[in-house]
């Protein structure tokens, strides 16, 4: 069960990632993928959760949300789709044990040019990793909602992730959205960005460093790093010896990252 929340921040949109138990590919069959989903579509109902764009894998999740529904909504969210995946997952399996890393990551995403970029970031996951050539071979993520929105079972706010992005409307999103993906597919190999995924804050020098000032204590010792308005405020990063990094997890590295407890301290 979650734990109780420690801190909180109101108001930013927020990208999570949460990885299975020792990046274990308990999620490789399709059935479980999708029973995240719909676990999705339950906590958007339950808590009013806004849901911008999400990515399932065989081994870890990414979600992005926007918060403005209070402090419970993520947390308790989290709680509803990790939790019944995995009880789900143990019982058809007969299995005990954890299902999911301890907690999931935060990194607090700025809107605009930096939201597009970690729109993208996520679309391009199973692309990145070689396993589809394009997004919308990949039924697990927002990717073709955002392109088709279905009538009924509708996850994504468009509305408000296109008022997010800074575009006037729902045709010009989706064009543009489009053109994105296809530009940074046609550079052949698309490079990991770490800063999505090892950041408590990626945005302006501005907004980061709003971040960290609020923050306070909490935030000493980390780091903002980046240039040409792209900035990051930094996780610490513990080295582990020669771990591998798992082919179908292109967001693995060899060492450890710091587990992101500033905003939710949440355990599945």
């Amino acid at each position: 069960m979650a734990r109780a929340n420690r801190h909180y921040i109101p108001g930013y949109v927020w990208h999570l990632t949460h990885r299975c138990h020792q990046k274990e590919s308990l999620l490789k069959f399709s059935r479980d993928r999708k029973r995240w989903i719909e676990w999705l579509f339950e906590a958007k109902k339950r808590y009013g959760l806004t849901v911008l764009n999400y990515m399932v894998t065989s081994n870890h999740v990414h979600l992005l949300v926007y918060d403005n529904h209070g402090r419970e909504a993520i947390p308790k969210s989290i709680q509803l789709i990790a939790g019944r995946t995995g009880q789900e997952y143990n019982l058809r399996k007969l299995r005990k044990g954890a299902f999911w890393e301890d907690r999931y990551h935060a990194t607090a995403i700025e809107k605009g040019s930096h939201l597009k970029r970690c729109l993208v970031y996520i679309d391009l996951n199973m692309a990145r990793a070689g396993v589809v050539d394009h997004p919308q071979l990949w039924p697990f993520c927002g990717y073709n909602e955002i392109q088709n929105p279905p009538k009924r079972y509708r996850i994504i706010d468009l509305d408000s992730l296109t008022r997010l992005l800074g575009i006037s409307n729902l045709n010009d999103f989706q064009s543009a959205h489009r053109r994105w993906v296809a530009a940074y597919l046609s550079k052949g190999k698309i490079e990991r960005e770490s800063n999505w995924t090892q950041s408590i804050a990626v945005g302006g020098k501005a907004f980061v460093e709003k971040i960290k000032k609020t923050l306070g204590f909490r935030a000493k010792g980390r780091a903002i790093t980046g240039e040409k308005g792209h900035y990051q405020l930094r996780e610490n990063i513990a080295s582990f010896g020669n771990s591998s990094v798992h082919e179908s997890d292109p967001d693995a590295q060899p060492w450890v990252e710091m587990e992101n407890i500033f905003f939710w301290n949440d355990a599945s």
